[in-house]
């Protein structure tokens, strides 16, 4: 290179430098989070057919203009029927990704055998207009040895995926068994107390997670929050998107909140897993009292749904 070049280069370096970056205090304030879905199945639920439960969660996203993503677990979609789930979601202009064939826990399983059925997943899901390559790992869990988390996390790169972790973590899924079992019992039970125990429960988690990244992070998220393909959400999805819209935050499409360079970070801790910030945080040593392990579970929620009667 001349020294021309190199003298260009610099005062061009520079300039760069020398421009205010970016605080919290000058980004927007207004919050992002995008809505995504594990787990789509054949299976009817007490009160809805899986056709009304897809119709139904799509409909809610077409409501109110976002595009979200649908993590794949393969054997639960590996029919004919399946591929009509997955297409109406293609259609519709979400991203189709990679949520493993057999949705095994990857703290209990071998490394070779985990890495196997990622793949096995992809002649299921490839072939879509919308597929994306991010892989999310079953239940958040992403290791319990350094070399497994590791060696996975380079398995993936090496096909080209991305981790597609959630910054807001919870148990929706807790409380769909629990509305299940009771629709089961009475078909024609009030739902509406389940759809205030999921806003409450919902919201709860977007603060305390919110809270995480305003410590961690410090600068605005695009957060991804996990939701599940079931009959609680095809219920109360869109009064789900109201209530953060409601509340000052903007719903976003799932496409633009993983281009947030933080999805690409790789916390090093043990276990390794449960919500993106969760992992960032607990990779600092600073929030041992905060932290609870794991981040989510139905073991908090069931009290309190007892509690409630629910």
């Amino acid at each position: 290179m001349h020294r021309r070049d190199l003298l260009s280069m610099a005062a061009a370096v520079a300039t760069w430098m020398a421009l205010p970056r970016p605080t919290l205090a000058t980004q927007p304030r207004q919050p992002e989070v995008a809505f995504t879905f594990d787990d789509p199945k054949l299976e009817h639920g007490a009160h809805l057919r899986w056709q009304e439960i897809n119709e139904r969660i799509l409909a809610a996203l077409t409501r109110h203009g976002i595009k979200s993503v649908l993590f794949v677990c393969g054997m639960r979609i590996d029919s004919g029927s399946g591929q009509e789930l997955l297409g109406a979601w293609d259609r519709n202009g979400h991203l189709i990704a990679n949520h493993s064939y057999s949705h095994f826990d990857f703290n209990t399983t071998g490394l070779a055998e985990f890495e196997a059925d990622a793949l096995k997943v992809e002649p299921l899901i490839t072939g879509y207009r919308h597929f994306a390559r991010l892989f999310r790992y079953p239940m958040f869990k992403e290791g319990d040895t350094a070399e497994k988390r590791d060696r996975m996390r380079a398995f993936l790169q090496a096909h080209d995926y991305r981790i597609g972790r959630a910054t807001i973590d919870a148990s929706d899924w807790a409380i769909n068994a629990r509305l299940e079992k009771r629709l089961r019992d009475t078909p024609a039970a009030d739902t509406g107390r389940y759809r205030e125990f999921l806003l409450q429960h919902i919201w709860e988690r977007a603060q305390y997670y919110q809270h995480l990244a305003q410590e961690v992070v410090q600068q605005p998220v695009r957060h991804t929050l996990l939701l599940h393909h079931s009959t609680l959400n095809a219920l109360f999805v869109s009064d789900l998107i109201a209530m953060f819209s409601n509340r000052g935050w903007r719903p976003v499409d799932a496409e633009y909140a993983y281009r947030d360079p933080i999805y690409d970070a790789q916390p090093k801790c043990l276990p390794a897993g449960e919500s993106l910030l969760w992992g960032l945080a607990k990779e600092t040593g600073r929030f041992e009292r905060e932290l609870r392990y794991p981040g989510e579970d139905d073991v908090y929620e069931n009290p309190k749904m007892d509690a409630l009667g629910l």
